[in-house]
């Protein structure tokens, strides 16, 4: 059962407002109000009154100014604030974590595990405080030095989606924040109350140091209003969004035509290839918590499992036992492994999934089944499905978010895995298992795997924050979170200086006057 007093904790009220500069909270009433139900149990959690055009101009206006200030703060000194709202986010771990797994419908576990992301993401930004490096360069030209830096973008929007409510934004804004940029998150409509304990949380941190408003933004409101203005504002020089392919092929279109930038998290379909050298003792976990963690609702699920021949048949038995022992049921509860869909509109999408699966020459062995009586009266509880497939037939290429494993039988050699695996429009996250280390190279060259994320014997699913997150193809292309993705938070300067007393031109032109 959920705690009301985790709410109070969180400073979540029974009505809340959806628009917050960091320090005020807006008071618009007359855009629409969001009852948000729990899909672990339909109670009613909370309601939230949507933002109005008005209530994002006020935070875009609150937002360019803050920059003013808070670009010339040292790149260090605003990763001591990073490193507060850190600290800030163990105290409220606990709470914080069952209000994830309560509103989004993810186990206890995987909740608590996207606060520590959002943690670990903090330290990871403090450390990136102090290494905003640019490189220097030998200039042909005598007494010259050339190098490049990195300076700021502005007021830059996260768009979150509602599989990680909370945890998108802080590889966002945490990176962001420390590369002298002010956010604003526009969060999922379906998940706004995660959000709006996230901004009262930083809100005390921004308090005790007295930061302006307007560094951290806060807009819970109507894409065909809010998120239009987002996408076509030129005062915002970076918008990075996580959604649907084609929420942001959309998006991607509209920000091109102004010039802006953009970061593009978007569909996976993800597979997982078993070679006769794998150990799949250790594959099992990976494939199955790949396949059914968070209900099948990650971008990096396990959403193809590419088998050869000479194992498909122990790999399919192995398979089916291992989801007889999964229980699903309310998402607090740490005994279960699975939870619900988000809504029972994500339920019918997982049915028609099967359905199509099923017209188009598929066999469901295990699962298909929308789960009744009690315990699941929210409607929004399945069963996770294995089905023996084909890569080609259409349900397979797409992406479908519910727990739907599709077995694909391979021969040969793991170049013809490979074949198969490349051979949709997605480009997110990969894995092989194998202990043959030509396969393994083979799947990690550039001709292997084509997706932004290769593994080797691990699964999919559970990427760490200090390497870069991001895909290729329909993914969109976008890197966000560790390694140098900081860059794309800043733009570049080449700069050239010329100590010496004459002014030779590059490539030895000649121009006197």
């Amino acid at each position: 059962m959920f705690d009301s007093k985790n709410l109070e904790i969180l400073g979540i009220k029974s009505t809340n407002f959806g628009s917050s500069t960091g320090l005020e909270w807006g008071s618009t009433t007359t855009e629409g109000e969001l009852k948000i139900s729990s899909p672990a149990d339909g109670k009613a959690i909370a309601s939230v009154y949507q933002a109005s055009e008005e209530d994002y101009e006020h935070i875009v206006a609150k937002a360019q100014e803050a920059f003013k200030y808070w670009r010339t703060v040292p790149a260090p000194k605003r990763g001591e604030i990073v490193r507060q709202i850190g600290l800030k986010l163990r105290e409220f771990k606990d709470p914080l974590g069952r209000l994830v797994s309560y509103e989004m419908g993810k186990s206890l576990q995987e909740g608590w595990g996207e606060v520590q992301e959002m943690i670990d993401i903090c330290d990871f930004a403090v450390g990136q405080s102090r290494q905003l490096y640019g490189f220097t360069m030998h200039s042909e030209r005598a007494s010259h030095r050339m190098y490049d830096q990195y300076h700021p973008l502005g007021p830059v929007v996260t768009i979150s989606a509602f599989n990680f409510p909370v945890a998108v934004w802080a590889w966002n804004a945490m990176i962001a924040a420390v590369a002298g940029d002010v956010n604003i998150w526009k969060p999922a409509s379906k998940v706004p109350l995660t959000a709006i304990a996230v901004q009262n949380i930083l809100s005390a941190v921004l308090k005790e140091n007295n930061i302006p408003e307007g560094v951290f933004n806060l807009i819970v409101g109507k894409g065909s209003t809010v998120g239009e203005r987002i996408l076509n504002d030129k005062r915002i020089p970076l918008v990075s969004l996580t959604g649907s392919t084609r929420v942001g092929r959309h998006a991607g279109e509209v920000i091109a035509r102004r010039l802006g930038k953009y970061i593009l998290e978007l569909g996976g379909n993800n597979a997982i290839i078993l070679t006769p050298d794998s150990n799949l003792k250790m594959a099992l976990p990976g494939i199955v918590f790949g396949a059914v963690g968070t209900a099948g609702q990650r971008c990096t699920t396990t959403r193809r499992l590419i088998i050869h021949e000479s194992i498909y048949d122990q790999v399919k038995d192995i398979l089916v036992k291992a989801y007889k022992g999964i229980r699903i049921g309310n998402p607090l509860d740490e005994k279960n492994h699975m939870g619900p869909l988000i809504d029972t509109g994500a339920v019918q999408m997982y049915v028609n999934a099967i359905k199509k699966a099923k017209d188009e020459g598929g066999k469901v062995i295990y699962g298909g089944n929308v789960l009744s009586g009690e315990g699941y009266e929210s409607g929004c509880y399945v069963e996770p499905c294995i089905v023996e497939a084909e890569n080609h037939y259409e349900i397979v290429q797409e992406e479908t978010f519910a727990p739907i494993l599709y077995l694909i039988k391979y021969s040969g050699t793991v170049e013809n895995a490979i074949e198969i695996h490349n051979d949709v429009v997605q480009g997110l996250s990969s894995a092989i298992f194998t202990n043959n280390l030509q396969e393994a190279e083979t799947f990690l060259s550039h001709w292997g795997s084509d997706c932004g994320i290769a593994n080797v014997n691990i699964g999919t699913s559970g990427a760490e924050i200090g390497g870069a997150f991001g895909g290729e193809k329909e993914t969109g292309g976008g890197r966000e979170s560790g390694s140098d993705a900081w860059k794309a938070y800043m733009r570049r300067q080449t700069n050239t200086i010329n100590y010496g007393t004459d002014l030779p031109l590059a490539q030895g032109i000649k121009f006197d006057i």
